[in-house]
């Protein structure tokens, strides 16, 4: 592997992390109907969609710069079929899982018209689990796993989205329902 490939992997892997962080935070944020100000929640969903998309951007040339990699080479099987790969099996398998539910959920947002709105909404609860494998993806096979900033970006990242899922746990940002006749004292 070129020292050219080797940035390219890593730099396209964390990327893909950063964009995926983002996409939660916004979507968490959207999902408790929080108010941005002067940021039109048109504005937020656009940027979340983009953040997506560029996810799977900076995920498919992570992957396709591991495959082409010499140094470390990743036969196709090893970078679709978990737990195939002898390079840190558990943490790559991780990964590899993320990018297939990443897919999955990348279908169902595409075909989002044609599925109930409940099968839908479900189905984007996957990002949960799809975050949560590339947080633990990247802290344990990146080669830069044990570099301080790799500390405080897993950690401001899971920081952030663990903040935000508690935040809409409590009701974050929704409005109770209006006081009716049969509900007031």
């Amino acid at each position: 592997m070129s020292l050219f490939e080797w940035y390219l992997a890593r730099a396209s892997g964390i990327v893909a992390f950063v964009l995926l962080t983002i996409a939660v935070v916004l979507g968490l944020t959207l999902s408790g109907r929080a108010k941005l100000p002067n940021w039109p929640r048109f504005a937020v969903e656009d940027v979340h969609r983009f953040a997506g998309l560029l996810t799977g951007t900076f995920v498919s040339l992570h992957v396709l710069t591991l495959f082409v990699d010499s140094y470390v080479p990743f036969s196709l099987t090893q970078l679709v079929v978990p737990g195939t790969s002898s390079y840190r099996p558990l943490s790559t398998a991780l990964g590899v899982v993320a990018a297939e539910l990443l897919l999955a959920l990348a279908i169902t947002n595409r075909y989002r018209k044609r599925l109930s709105y409940r099968f839908w909404r479900r189905a984007h609860y996957l990002n949960f689990a799809v975050w949560g494998l590339a947080l633990f993806h990247g802290m344990f096979a990146g080669t830069d796993r044990v570099a301080l900033w790799a500390d405080v970006l897993y950690g401001c990242s899971a920081a952030a989205v663990a903040g935000l899922i508690a935040w809409r746990a409590t009701g974050g940002g929704l409005r109770p329902p209006a006081a009716t006749p049969a509900n007031t004292v």
